[in-house]
């Protein structure tokens, strides 16, 4: 293999390391080209076995919280299932076991997603008399639903700044495409119930169960729903993701800036709080977990605070 051919996955692996699992469409055809080019591996070929170990000891030292379900051979790449927060995964790893590729993307199929590209540079947040704190997520996204446990807690204690939780402008989670309308609706005609719905609907992910905790006027969401109503509403955070730059779940965004914090509801209220010309007595005063919550669903179990997004 020349010089020209070679290609240095961990270089590219490790500067999407905080977005791994969001690794942008058109890098990821690249580097399948370039296995299929090669033969897939460079080196000596290990087991399916051993190939799936890899993987696995990989995902949980990035704090995904991995199971293996099993490790197959595709051909030129090994197949490995892993299952992560009760979603199942798949990715491949070439034959020597060195290299991971997230998904395989068709070289004939038609892009139908945008998806996310490197973040943007952070700039100084803007001051203001009442900030505004918006914080995009993807409902099925497992770094979303860690930050919505974090900035819950805000939003129902701490109502001097004006925050919400928005969405971002693409889905990667097959659920999200229903889900979305769902939220958006209660979000906008029901906004009582949001935050309510959003609390029991961490704790499994199970949407039915969260219409009838929070008491949703089912029938009025389903007409936003089927009618599209929701699409008027969900336009609006589309196109303020795009706007903002937005190409990760979460992010959040204050005063029109992407900013960073950690997932726990303490760094949420600092960070919202550090906008403030004059911050209020309550950001001193009020106290709440530092604790960052696990990714996916359920409250009771903490997680590491990463900066990993879908």
């Amino acid at each position: 293999m020349t010089d020209k051919k070679k290609i240095d996955y961990k270089k590219i692996l490790k500067s999407c390391k905080k977005n791994y699992w969001a690794i942008s469409t058109i890098t990821l055809a690249i580097l399948l080209t370039v296995v299929l080019i090669n033969g897939a591996t460079c080196g000596s070929a290990i087991g399916t076995t051993e190939a799936g170990q890899k993987v696995l000891d990989f995902a949980n030292n990035q704090g995904a919280e991995a199971e293996l379900l099993s490790s197959t051979d595709n051909g030129q790449l090994y197949e490995v299932i892993l299952s992560i927060q009760g979603q199942e995964v798949p990715v491949y790893v070439t034959k020597d076991g060195e290299n991971l590729i997230p998904s395989l993307i068709p070289l004939t199929a038609d892009v139908v997603r945008d998806t996310p590209q490197q973040q943007p540079t952070q700039t100084e947040t803007t001051k203001s008399d009442k900030p505004v704190a918006e914080l995009f997520i993807m409902t099925h996204c497992p770094y979303g639903t860690q930050a919505e446990k974090g900035f819950l807690p805000v939003l129902e204690s701490f109502d001097k700044a004006d925050a919400q939780i928005r969405f971002v402008h693409y889905f990667m989670h097959e659920p999200e495409e229903t889900e979305t309308p769902i939220q958006v609706c209660i979000r906008e005609e029901q906004s009582d119930k949001f935050l309510p719905y959003l609390r029991e609907f961490l704790k499994e992910g199970i949407s039915e169960d969260a219409l009838a905790v929070a008491n949703v006027d089912v029938a009025k969401m389903n007409e936003c729903v089927s009618s599209g109503k929701w699409e008027e509403y969900y336009n609006v955070d589309k196109a303020l993701s795009e706007s903002y730059g937005v190409r990760g779940s979460p992010t959040l965004v204050i005063n029109g800036v992407i900013a960073q914090s950690g997932r726990d509801a303490t760094s949420y209220l600092s960070a919202i709080c550090s906008a403030f010309n004059n911050a209020p007595e309550e950001c001193n005063t009020l106290t709440l977990s530092n604790t960052a919550p696990s990714p996916m669903w359920g409250w009771d179990e903490s997680g590491s605070d990463s900066q990993a997004q879908c």
